[in-house]
Parts: C-alpha cells; sequence; structure tokens
C-alpha cells in the first residue's frame, strides 16, 4: 500500500516537473500549482453587436434588427443548447442582477451625499424581500426621525429608495436629483429636503406624504432587475398622495439609465411633469399631457 502510494506521488512530482511547476513537498504534501488564469470579462461585450449565427441570410438587417433590442438574438446553439459563451454571458448577467437585490446601497454613499437614513419597518434585506408590506410602512421611530429632518408642507418632497436594485440607486440617483432640482428652480419651485428611505417600497411614498403633507411626493427608487441591465431606475410621483390611494394616481417614469433614459435628461423631465401637477393638481391616470 505505501509503495503505491509512494508511486502515485512520484507520479504526480514528474508530471507537475514537466509543466514547470515546483513541486517539493512541504510537511510530507506535494505542493498545489498556484496558477494565473486572466479571464474574460463577458459582460463587457455589447450584445448589440454580437452575431453568433454562422450563416445569417441578411447580416446587416440582422444586426441592425439587433440595434433596436437588447433582447438576447442571434445567439445560436449546439444541438439543442446553447453555445458555451452565451450561456456564460447568461450567468454572468443573472449574477450581476442578483447582486442588484441582495446588495445593500452603500453607507458611504449616503454619508457622502448627507442624506438622513430613514428605514421602513423591514429589519434587514431578507424581511424587504420577504414582506413586502412592511416596506410600505414607516415605524413611531422611524417616523420622529423622518419629522425631525425634514421640514414638512414642501411643495415638492423628494426622497430616494432602494428598491429592488442597489445598482440602480448608486448609479443613477444623484445625476437625476441634481437635473431635478435644477429644473424645479428654473420653472420657481422650492423643494423640500430630501433623504434616503432604506427597505423602501413604491408605497412607502404615501406614508411618506402623510407624515410631511407636501403638495407633490417625488421618490426615485431601483427597479426589479433583468438581464438587460441592473441599473435600472424609475421615478413615482403624486399629488398629495395617501395610504391606500388607488395606484391610478401615480405618475411613473421608468428605465432611467445609461442604456435607457439618461439620467441628467431624466431629471428635466420630472421636473417639467411635476411642474404639471402642480398646475392641474391631479397626478397619474388624471394628468392631461
Amino acid at each position: 500500500m505505501l509503495d503505491m502510494e509512494s508511486k502515485i506521488k512520484n507520479l504526480i512530482a514528474d508530471v507537475l516537473s514537466e509543466m514547470g511547476v515546483d513541486s517539493s513537498p512541504s510537511a510530507g504534501e506535494i505542493a498545489t500549482p498556484q496558477l494565473e488564469v486572466s479571464l474574460p470579462d463577458l459582460t463587457a461585450e455589447n450584445l448589440s453587436e454580437q452575431l453568433l449565427v454562422p450563416t445569417p441570410v441578411n447580416r446587416e438587417a440582422y444586426l441592425k434588427f439587433k440595434q433596436a433590442t437588447v433582447s438576447r438574438i442571434g445567439i445560436w446553439r449546439t444541438g439543442s443548447r446553447y453555445l458555451t459563451r452565451s450561456l456564460l454571458r447568461f450567468r454572468a448577467d443573472h449574477a450581476i442582477a442578483q447582486d442588484a437585490v441582495f446588495n445593500e446601497v452603500s453607507a458611504e454613499f449616503i454619508k457622502d451625499w448627507g442624506l438622513a437614513e430613514i428605514k421602513t419597518k423591514c429589519c434587514d434585506k431578507d424581511q424587504f424581500l420577504t414582506r413586502p408590506d412592511l416596506g410600505r410602512e414607516l415605524d413611531d421611530e422611524n417616523t420622529a426621525l423622518l419629522k425631525k429632518s425634514c421640514p414638512g408642507k414642501a411643495r415638492v418632497q423628494v426622497y430616494i429608495a432602494d428598491g429592488l436594485s442597489s445598482s440602480a440607486v448608486e448609479k443613477n440617483a444623484k445625476d437625476t436629483f441634481l437635473a431635478l432640482i435644477q429644473g424645479l428652480k428654473g420653472h420657481g419651485i422650492e423643494a423640500g429636503t430630501p433623504f434616503f428611505l432604506r427597505y423602501g417600497r413604491v408605497p412607502a411614498m404615501d406614508a411618506v406624504a402623510e407624515i410631511l403633507q407636501p403638495e407633490v411626493t417625488v421618490v426615485l427608487i431601483g427597479e426589479r432587475p433583468g438581464l438587460a441591465t441592473a441599473e435600472s431606475m424609475s421615478c413615482y410621483m403624486a399629488y398629495n398622495a395617501s395610504v391606500g390611494m388607488p395606484e391610478a394616481r401615480r405618475t411613473v417614469l421608468s428605465n432611467i439609465h445609461k442604456g435607457g433614459l439618461p439620467a441628467v435628461e431624466a431629471g428635466a423631465h420630472i421636473a417639467d411633469v411635476v411642474k404639471k401637477i402642480l398646475d392641474q393638481k391631479v397626478s397619474g391616470l388624471d394628468l392631461k399631457k
């Protein structure tokens, strides 16, 4: 038995030697080779420029079609399965989407912005994902903190919530907010003190509105991520919002990200929409364009 083990160790040592790896044993064990492997970042590839169909009938038309959508068109197959490269890209994009959902908006992001941090009734990310109802409400402690941090009865109250994508908020919220505030000032509209709401769902804006009583409540919130992008943010607006109001009273602008509506452009557009809401004193389906 010992002789067999010795032969196996010698065989492994010979193989490692041929590979140019030092196999000198330490404490009676054969050293494990340390190999450095550099892998390309598949998510950096532009899918709209990638056509894996080997012999397309009209390559130019196919590529033009791909430029119009972020869908995975023309990825081809091997037998009944995806190509390995396509499968790896799919899994990489899925991992990015999961990170966007499960990661927290960093404390540094909030601190650098100088925002007060308010929290819904959710105690952590797991409860936020499994108990949507708690992400719509504030407890007494956070209600008091909100009242202390933000003066009430503003014409427009803007706040930021993490929602379902921390990545979307960190990538887009600040530029959108700054453009929004600039646009409101251009219309002669003052906004209240902004804050950050952790573990916030969209209807939490109704609770915020009842606490601070602004005319218009505006929330910038991370959208549910997909395989096309995990950085998409939405903006919800409501006039005289209240808990239990119908969803039809919300006005929404979605797909705020670098591949959709750019953050700065979105902020300017939101300011114009808020001006219409204040002029017409309605929001959602009742708002006339």
